[in-house]
């Protein structure tokens, strides 16, 4: 007697879109990235773009953060995880992508963070490497494995397309395999012990 295997619901990704300058490469980098989420059976998407959420840099509750934090603030606390793209800018990440982290806690407690990042020589890494240091205050757990695009603009064609995918998209296979590992682990965890540290 054979018994079928239940495929579990896939879990509830965010992809944060990091950058809000003007002429910005960062939508050039999501499409790519949302192309492999979405080939990912075991993962759903959304996009939180920091350039379409108006938080003041004040932390002040004007009438347009609090509708602003009504559309995102339950998004976030509904993912199972996230995935934040970000640039590299002055060796760090943008201030509009930490505005975005500081008006919430508790949305990222006890979820995994995937990083991709995209610059220059760096490709991003070095923002990559502070963003681990705010998700730890939050307690949230960030992957290893990144992806990062060195030199982003001469990496992708007039089209948004690799002109060498195959390192990249395994890369993001790997880091996405994880982020499924962590998300349902993690959730496992909240569902049987909320997590209230």
């Amino acid at each position: 007697m054979t018994t079928e295997s239940t495929i579990p619901a896939p879990l509830d990704v965010i992809v944060v879109v990091g950058s809000n300058r003007h002429g910005r490469f960062g939508p050039v980098v999501a499409d790519w990235l949302l192309d492999r989420i979405h080939a990912h059976e075991e993962l759903s998407p959304q996009v939180v773009d920091v350039a379409e959420v108006p938080l003041p840099m004040t932390m002040n509750p004007t009438p347009q953060a609090t509708a602003a934090l009504a559309d995102v603030t339950p998004r976030l606390a509904a993912a199972d995880a996230f995935v934040v793209l970000t640039p590299e800018y002055n060796h760090s990440f943008p201030a509009g992508l930490k505005n975005l982290i500081d008006w919430h806690y508790g949305e990222w407690r006890a979820k995994p963070v995937a990083l991709v990042s995209y610059g220059g020589r760096s490709g991003g890494l070095r923002a990559v490497e502070q963003l681990r240091q705010v998700f730890a205050e939050l307690h949230a757990v960030t992957l290893r494995d990144t992806v990062s695009f060195h030199h982003a603009g001469a990496a992708f064609d007039d089209a948004g397309r690799l002109k060498d995918p195959a390192t990249s998209d395994a890369a993001a296979k790997a880091m996405l395999d994880q982020l499924v590992w962590w998300g349902r682990t993690l959730k496992e965890g909240r569902e049987r012990r909320p997590y209230a540290v």
